[in-house]
């Protein structure tokens, strides 16, 4: 075989055992999607929207095991679930970092499309750094845009480098050709740990409504980028407000990191910033100002 063919089948004899086919049943009806195995105890990953509403499911693997599940933590905002395996289950895929992707680079999609399990498709990554609107109302960023032909049933399931580590959840077709999946990287494996360990994930909460907006010439060229964020709104009574942010402050940065667009501000408001004193560094009159904020956590 040639060495795009060699590095596929490769792929898929050492990550498709631990990929299983899910089957939803909810209000709605029953439903299809994928999931992986995530640890040897039982957890499994897999899209919040493949789950959502569900009532019972059931995982089949490719060895023919089947276990039922149950839904042990969902994160719509993230479109990111993990399950808890009643019976035993293969053993766990690799995980990998979809920060190390590059455009071009070989990608391998494995899943259960149009309810056929243990498919296998191959392509590149497209794109890098696209944004995913979620059901919750918020926006994944850091996407993983991806030629490998993906259809309803794939969702939850795994995006494989040539090595056989998972670096994306497969989650949406945007069009022909075009695959999205949420990435494999520091911030999906916090969340993922909150939904193993709590059932759910604790976000923080600034208090601000803000758009991307560019920067002024000077400053652009100053620190290298060229937009920042525009605050139009702070509630009052928010941490915002208690840190004096105001309505026409650009945002440039959060402890020292570059802030150019919401969904890198979103990056922030986790659980490790609830009370946390952090400096915000925004354009106000000229000048660059840092502000001190201590998000509080997100109701609801």
């Amino acid at each position: 075989m040639d060495a795009y063919s060699t590095a596929v089948v490769r792929v898929a004899r050492q990550v498709l055992p631990s990929v299983a086919s899910l089957h939803v049943f909810s209000g709605r009806g029953e439903g299809a999607g994928s999931a992986s195995v995530l640890t040897a105890d039982g957890y499994l990953l897999t899209s919040a929207h493949v789950i959502e509403g569900a009532r019972s499911a059931t995982a089949a693997f490719t060895d023919g095991t089947e276990t039922a599940v149950d839904v042990a933590g969902s994160d719509p905002l993230s479109d990111l679930a993990v399950l808890r395996a009643r019976g035993d289950v293969p053993e766990p895929v690799a995980l990998g970092d979809a920060a190390t992707l590059q455009v071009g680079q070989l990608v391998v999609a494995l899943g259960n499309p149009l309810g056929l399990s243990g498919s296998v498709t191959a392509g590149i990554v497209s794109a890098l750094g696209r944004s995913l609107p979620t059901r919750g109302g918020r926006v994944v960023d850091e996407v993983i845009q991806t030629d490998a032909a993906l259809n309803p049933g794939n969702s939850g399931g795994v995006l494989a480098d040539s090595h056989g580590r998972m670096v994306g959840v497969n989650t949406a077709v945007a069009g022909v050709g075009v695959g999205l999946a949420v990435p494999m990287n520091a911030n999906t494996q916090r969340i993922i740990s909150s939904l193993i360990s709590t059932g759910r994930v604790r976000r923080a909460w600034l208090g601000v409504a803000a758009g991307q907006a560019p920067l002024p010439p000077s400053l652009a060229r100053r620190l290298g980028r060229r937009s920042g964020l525009r605050v139009a709104q702070v509630l009052p009574g928010s941490p915002a407000a208690i840190a004096s942010l105001k309505v026409g402050d650009v945002v440039v940065a959060v402890s020292g990191e570059p802030i150019g667009s919401a969904s890198n501000l979103q990056r922030w408001m986790l659980e490790d910033a609830i009370g946390v004193a952090v400096e915000i560094t925004v354009w106000r009159n000229g000048a660059l100002v840092d502000v001190i904020a201590r998000p509080t956590e997100l109701s609801g």
